[in-house]
C-alpha cells in the first residue's frame, strides 16, 4: 500500500512539472455538510483562487445552500446560492478588471459503491447575474472516484486516490464552457474531517489552466 501511495504522488508531482508550460494557480477549497436531520443538510463552501502558489487572487467564491435527502446517504436534491468575485487580468496585461456574480443554483447528488470504489455523479443547474445587468444559464455535470487504498473501505484512517471529471455547457452563447480533470490523493482522518491534495487542468475555448488543490472537507 505505501508503494501506491508513493505513486500517486510522483504522478501527481510529474503532472505538476509538466504544467509550467501554462500558467499554474493555487486553489485552496473548504467543503461543510451539516447534518441537520436525517433528511435535510446544510452545505457550504469557500473557495480562494490564486493565478499563481498565493497571492494573486483570481477568484473568490462563497456557496450555501439547502439539500434534502431523497434516501440515506445516496440521493440528494439541493437548492442553493453562490457569490463570486472574480479577479481578471485585462488582455494579458498587469491591469485587472473585478467582476462580481450572484448565482442561484439547483443540484441533484447521487451516489454508488462498489467494494473499495465510490461513485459520486452530480448534475447541477445555475442562473447567473454576472455584475447585475448580464444573466446567463449554465448546465455542469460531474463525475467522480474515491478508491480507497490501505483499508477495504474509505473509513477512519483511510488513503484514498480522487479521479473526477466535470463538464460545463451554457445555455447561450458559446455552448461549450469548460472541462475539468482532476485526479489527486486524499486522507481520510475520522468521520468529520478528510483531506485532499490534487492536481487540476481546466480546458477552456482559449487554452487550458492549471491548478494545484489543497481541500478540507468537514461534516458535523
Amino acid at each position: 500500500m505505501k508503494k501506491i501511495i508513493l505513486g500517486l504522488i510522483l504522478l501527481l508531482f510529474s503532472a505538476i512539472g509538466y504544467s509550467q508550460s501554462s500558467d499554474l494557480g493555487n486553489w485552496l477549497l473548504y467543503f461543510g455538510n451539516k447534518k441537520i436531520d436525517s433528511k435535510w443538510n446544510w452545505h457550504h463552501e469557500v473557495q480562494y483562487r490564486n493565478y499563481n502558489a498565493i497571492g494573486d487572487l483570481e477568484q473568490l467564491l462563497l456557496r450555501t445552500g439547502i439539500g434534502y435527502n431523497l434516501s440515506e446517504n445516496n440521493n440528494n436534491l439541493l437548492l442553493g446560492y453562490g457569490y463570486i468575485h472574480s479577479q481578471n487580468y485585462v488582455n494579458n496585461t498587469d491591469e485587472k478588471v473585478n467582476v462580481n456574480e450572484h448565482r442561484i443554483f439547483q443540484q441533484f447528488i447521487t451516489r454508488q459503491s462498489f467494494s473499495r470504489v465510490k461513485l459520486q455523479h452530480r448534475y447541477r443547474f445555475e442562473q447567473r447575474w454576472i455584475e447585475d445587468s448580464d444573466f446567463r444559464l449554465r448546465f455542469r455535470y460531474f463525475l467522480s472516484l474515491n478508491i480507497a487504498i490501505n483499508n477495504a473501505d474509505i473509513v477512519d484512517k483511510t488513503w484514498y486516490g480522487s479521479v473526477y471529471n466535470e463538464v460545463f455547457v451554457n445555455g447561450d452563447q458559446v455552448f461549450f464552457d469548460r472541462n475539468r480533470l482532476y485526479f489527486g490523493v486524499g486522507h481520510k482522518l475520522n468521520k468529520t474531517a478528510k483531506f485532499e491534495i490534487g492536481y487540476m487542468n481546466q480546458f477552456l475555448n482559449s487554452g487550458n489552466r492549471d491548478q494545484i488543490n489543497l481541500i478540507t472537507f468537514i461534516n458535523f
